[in-house]
């Protein structure tokens, strides 16, 4: 009995004990936790192998704050190494004697870990980890996204990646760099490089307040480069929040004169006009109170629609959607895929504005591109698509044949009025606003647009968004590219027209991008005909 009551009592006590430290407060993490590598990403490719983002192998610091001797000492002696760490934050950690973990810096440089070393302070540690690296800085950010402090994706292409199921696996432990394919991207990264440096350049050039542009397959509706700028630096994104915004899929402008490329296409398409009928431009026009006009340059006369294009008149144009009528206009602007958030792999897409009820002035100023609102990306996108023989072919920031391109490709007018766009988009660029954007040899044609800017709701005279949507070359397109710039202060004439500004943009693109995509240049006869 003596025995037995013993030992009752023995074990009372250890229960006893063992129940004071179970209910005892801890630190977030009262114990070291089990040895774990950050799970691996794949590396991210362009189509030619180029390599674009990779994981790297780093360390980072811990502390045992519970066998910390003096916190004072070791928070002057690790501010010594990391000047700007939080001193306060830190003497906390360290100061808790109860903690047995803390982390105290993550993803350390060799240099860092080796000067941490040399202090010899007691209960630090390190930890292997795994630090996503972008060789390309800033060149394809908003296309990469970057990674948070544990490698999970947060934006554009490595958040897509988590979205396909690699976070999945992390969690299940089962990713391993070794056994992760490379994801090789539509990207050019040459091409990257020459987009990225005239949207850079341009807006210093010409004083705006952002840029962009975009170079599309059109047989594939692959993007072979895409730049916005202000960016960031997906190696630190913090230090550059101002440049998070993708301008080219997640930001929506009114384009301007580029969207009579679609009015005049479906005024065709549906037979409403032909190429040789004609409007009476020759005085403005005046509807419910608004009067519409023709800027100064344009011919005050009757003109014919491809004088309508080359002009860029808005009252011809207006009158021409008059005649189509808003229902037609607004089913064709939806089959163009210009009031629907545009479909792809990247996660920052914006879906366009537009009216909430549409009256018939919505109607006539829509044809000249104010009163719906789209991103450039998906502009281009439908773009491309009058151009190749009226097929829409969603864009892809992964490689796809043309084979493959095919097969999710929707007819949105017909092969006639492609053509005529496509003449259109020649006669333009010979001889209306879009001579600036040529390229000798390469024979580059598109449509202008340079809309008022809307501050305050009301439309500003002196601010706006200039656009350039091209395609080249002209004899056999294959490429579509639209450039932007927002709210230029000057341009080539101390002009801040499309004409001076976003047209030239496309200029720089294609001269130094069109021999690397295989275009062979040709300085024959001259290519426009009649229709």
């Amino acid at each position: 009995m003596m025995l037995g009551g013993g030992l009752i009592v023995c074990y009372a006590a250890i229960f006893a004990r063992l129940t004071y430290f179970d209910m005892e407060p801890k630190a977030d993490t009262s114990s070291i936790p089990p040895e774990h590598v950050t799970a691996a990403r794949p590396d991210i490719v362009d189509r030619n192998g180029e390599l674009l983002a990779t994981d790297i192998r780093t360390v980072s610091m811990f502390a045992e704050p519970n066998r910390v001797v003096d916190p004072d000492e070791a928070v002057e002696k690790i501010a010594t190494v990391f000047p700007d760490i939080d001193r306060k934050s830190l003497y906390k950690k360290l100061a808790d004697h109860r903690s047995h973990f803390a982390w105290l810096r993550r993803q350390l440089t060799p240099k860092q870990q080796s000067d941490i070393l040399a202090l010899g302070i007691p209960a630090i540690g390190f930890r292997p980890e795994v630090k996503r690296f972008y060789p390309g800085g800033r060149t394809a950010a908003h296309i990469l996204g970057y990674v948070d402090i544990d490698n999970h994706g947060v934006a554009g292409m490595e958040k897509y990646l988590d979205m396909q199921g690699l976070s999945d696996l992390d969690s299940t432990g089962l990713t391993s760099r070794d056994t992760l394919e490379p994801v090789r991207l539509s990207i050019d990264l040459r091409v990257q490089n020459i987009v990225h440096d005239v949207v850079e350049d341009a807006i210093g050039r010409y004083k705006g307040q952002s840029a962009g542009a975009v170079i599309l397959d059109i047989h594939t509706g692959e993007v072979l480069a895409m730049a916005s700028v202000p960016d960031f630096d997906p190696n630190d994104p913090q230090s550059d929040v101002k440049g998070w915004l993708n301008r080219m899929s997640n930001g929506t402008d009114e384009m301007g004169s580029v969207f009579k490329t679609f009015s005049i296409a479906m005024a065709l398409d549906t037979g409403t006009v032909k190429l040789s009928d004609t409007f009476d431009a020759g005085t403005p026009l005046h509807y419910g109170g608004f009067t519409i006009h023709d800027d100064r340059d344009v011919p005050r006369r009757v003109l014919s629609i491809p004088e309508i294009f080359r002009y860029s008149s808005n009252v011809g144009t207006a009158k021409m959607m008059m005649k189509v009528g808003m229902d037609i206009q607004k089913s064709y602007l939806t089959r163009f895929g210009l009031l629907s958030k545009m479909q792809t792999e990247l996660p920052e897409v914006a879906s366009p504005y537009q009216p909430k009820v549409w009256k018939k002035i919505n109607s006539i100023t829509i044809a000249f591109g104010h009163g719906v609102a789209t991103t450039p990306m998906q502009t281009a996108v439908a773009g491309a698509a009058l151009i190749d023989g009226g097929e829409l072919i969603e864009p892809t920031f992964l490689e796809r044949t043309q084979a493959e391109a095919e097969k999710t490709e929707r007819p949105i007018v017909k092969k006639s009025t492609s053509d005529a766009i496509r003449y259109l988009f020649k006669l333009n660029g010979e001889q209306g606003t879009g001579k600036t954007a040529d390229v000798p040899g390469f024979h580059v044609g598109g449509k202008t647009g340079t809309a008022n800017k809307v501050i305050h709701g009301v439309y500003s005279h002196k601010l706006s968004f200039n656009s350039f949507l091209a395609a080249f070359p002209m004899e056999n397109p294959k490429y579509v590219v639209l450039a932007f710039i927002d709210q230029p202060l000057t341009g080539l004439h101390n002009l801040n027209l499309a004409t001076e500004t976003a047209a030239p943009m496309v200029h720089d693109i294609i001269s130094h991008a069109a021999p690397l995509l295989g275009v062979q240049p040709d300085f024959g006869a001259n290519l426009l005909a009649s229709y």
